[in-house]
């Protein structure tokens, strides 16, 4: 590594803050409901007191923390930031550089099935020629990177701690942006009166708000006032599970049973990381500040960087291509048969060769580049 003063990291979960854990899941109170509701309230009760008492009685922390410990990980303090970050190199030693980044409610843990099929092709259906070497960083705030601790840690913030980051390790151009999401904010600009929207245009409009009507409700709590949610989260691990998977749950193409799309295992280790770092104020406290400084684009302005956008079925609503394309340069647009929000935990093997794919075509420009998903 150069420029960057970072040391290698191990995650080591002290004893007494399992036992603590167990024994907050073991007095768990639990509130009332209304037989038969199922999820249509929120997270069902009879699914939640499953997972809890697996929780407790069988969830072995330990076996994941070595699992996650297999992956070469380090903290280094970029500014004023801690920031923790996997760095796996291609097997080859030779790989393009990328950066793939998760969101809330999600943690590094996303990337673990991803990480081996990027960085070992070969071994996972591709061609030598395709690997990587692949940053995963945790974003300010989440897991094992310190909370911020002052106010302006947005989206842009972050992005340019991510440049740093990838120059002090050795990578200092973009190459390219493979995308799965774009944040509900992103409004490319258009004519105010809406004349030159189109008609598929319109219907995401539409389907957003929708969505929003029905589903958004977490975003303005976390937009507005995340830290008086933040008390009771961080101090119920039971309701900190609530509030996460039921995310998961709504955001995955599970039909409904979330462990259709994910293990127990899968799903309590990215809580268990929230829970042991306590850091889910600090998470939702992204919101707040992305309504801020939100994702806005002047007339005119453009991304000039080679983009592909892999659309997942059960995404969180997508603009459609006409829309995206008023801003970024879109090479590759994808129609995923399956998968969702989570897709580098759900779909990695899909996602994975779209990424493949997409970079092959931009492979042949100057060696040392920088790829960034987000």
């Amino acid at each position: 590594m150069t420029n960057i003063h970072a040391e290698p990291f191990t995650i080591s979960v002290s004893d007494a803050a399992l036992a603590d854990l167990k024994n907050r899941l073991s007095r768990a109170r639990w509130p009332d409901r209304i037989n038969g509701i199922g999820w249509r309230q929120g997270t069902d009760r009879a699914y939640l007191e499953g997972l809890v008492d697996y929780w407790r009685s069988d969830f072995d922390w330990r076996a994941q923390e070595a699992a996650l410990n297999k992956f070469a990980q380090f903290r280094g303090v970029i500014g004023d930031q801690q920031i923790h970050f996997v760095h796996e190199r291609a097997r080859t030693g030779s790989g393009l550089p990328l950066i793939i980044t998760h969101g809330w409610p999600g943690s590094f843990a996303e990337m673990v099935k991803i990480i081996p099929m990027l960085t070992d092709p070969e071994a996972h259906g591709g061609a030598t020629d395709d690997a990587f070497d692949v940053v995963a960083p945790s974003l300010p705030g989440y897991g094992f990177s310190a909370p911020p601790r002052q106010t302006g840690m947005n989206a842009f913030a972050i992005a340019e701690i991510w440049a740093e980051l990838m120059a002090g390790l050795g990578y200092d151009r973009v190459l390219g942006l493979h995308l799965n999401y774009i944040p509900g904010s992103f409004q490319p600009p258009h004519d105010p009166s809406g004349q030159d929207i189109t008609e598929e245009e319109r219907a995401f409009l539409a389907t957003r708000a929708a969505w929003v009507e029905e589903e958004g409700a977490y975003g303005s709590i976390h937009t507005t006032r995340p830290q008086s949610l933040a008390y009771a989260l961080n101090d119920s691990p039971a309701g900190l599970a609530s509030w996460i998977i039921e995310k998961f749950r709504s955001w995955s193409d599970c039909e409904g049973d979330v462990e259709r799309a994910f293990t127990r295992d899968e799903l309590l280790t990215n809580v268990s990381i929230y829970w042991f770092t306590q850091t889910i104020g600090s998470s939702m406290r992204l919101y707040w500040e992305s309504r801020q400084r939100p994702l806005r684009f002047a007339p005119g302005e453009r991304v000039r960087t080679p983009c592909a956008v892999a659309h997942f079925p059960k995404e969180l609503p997508l603009p459609p291509r006409s829309w995206v394309e008023r801003v970024y340069d879109v090479r590759r647009w994808t129609k995923m048969p399956k998968g969702g929000h989570f897709a580098a935990l759900e779909q990695p093997a899909l996602l994975a060769q779209d990424i493949r794919v997409f970079f092959r075509s931009l492979r042949g420009a100057a060696e040392g580049q920088v790829t960034h998903l987000a």
